[in-house]
């Protein structure tokens, strides 16, 4: 099986390299995700709305070591942006926003294909 799902930008090769062969591993470490980003997700979009940049700097900060983990590198190096804009107060919003609302489709889009690929190891496939 391929670990690396074309036209997503998720490539789970590092996490099965770490699990060493336990499903286990690989499936609470999907779970830990599943739980803790869609939180982060809407702690940023909420900052946004409310202009509240270092919160959002914050919180993108936090969220970037996990979509590397989960082989999301072009995810991880736009919510880089963010950070970076959020942190410099947002000189152009506009741009911000839509850098965000790009990346949080993507990892929406990868959550769903998370929780499928967790469903099935949990049945044993």
């Amino acid at each position: 099986m391929s670990h690396i799902l074309p036209g997503q930008d998720l490539d789970l090769s590092f996490l099965y390299d770490i699990a060493d062969g336990s499903n286990e591993f690989v499936v609470e470490s999907i779970d830990m995700f599943l739980h803790h980003t869609p939180e982060m997700l809407q702690t940023i979009t909420t900052a946004l709305a409310d202009k509240d940049w270092p919160l959002a700097a914050q919180v993108s900060h936090k969220l970037k070591p996990n979509l590397g983990f989960f082989g999301m590198p072009v995810s991880q190096a736009t919510m880089q942006e963010i950070e970076l804009m959020a942190k410099a107060g947002a000189p152009d919003p506009e741009l911000l926003l839509s850098k965000f609302y790009e990346v949080k489709e993507v990892i929406s889009t990868n959550i769903v294909t998370l929780e499928k690929i967790k469903a099935d190891l949990e049945v044993g496939g």
